[in-house]
């Protein structure tokens, strides 16, 4: 770009803006770049989870655990971290099956309030 120095400050002022809307295009298009490369980081977490869940766990457990995924996604999230990080800190001796996830499920559950209703 070849910028007659005319003096003139609008001229001056538009090529200012300019520059800037060049500076935030290029923000803008590594941003974009970053985010992409961020959700392919974020799918292979996920990807490593699920093999991890698979290997520790037994089809009726996971079965147990994605119906309780439906029903309270955040708790189920909690209950997957969980076994995976039981599992890379090698506390999990073969497979965690049914009976094992029930008990497990039970310990993570909040406590849940209870209401004694009394009536006169």
């Amino acid at each position: 770009m070849c910028v007659a120095m005319s003096g003139s400050p609008d001229e001056e002022k538009l090529e200012e803006l300019r520059q800037k809307k060049m500076e935030q295009l290029q923000e803008q298009a590594e941003g974009q770049q970053g985010g992409a490369s961020q959700e392919a980081a974020q799918q292979q977490a996920e990807a490593q989870k699920q093999a991890v869940l698979r290997q520790h766990l037994t089809d009726e457990a996971r079965k147990r655990l994605n119906t309780v995924k439906m029903s309270k996604p955040q708790f189920g999230e909690q209950v997957e971290r969980q076994v995976v990080t039981l599992a890379r800190s090698g506390r999990i001796q073969g497979k965690i099956d049914d009976d094992k996830m029930k008990q497990l499920l039970q310990e993570l559950k909040p406590d849940s309030k209870s209401f004694d209703i009394k009536r006169r």
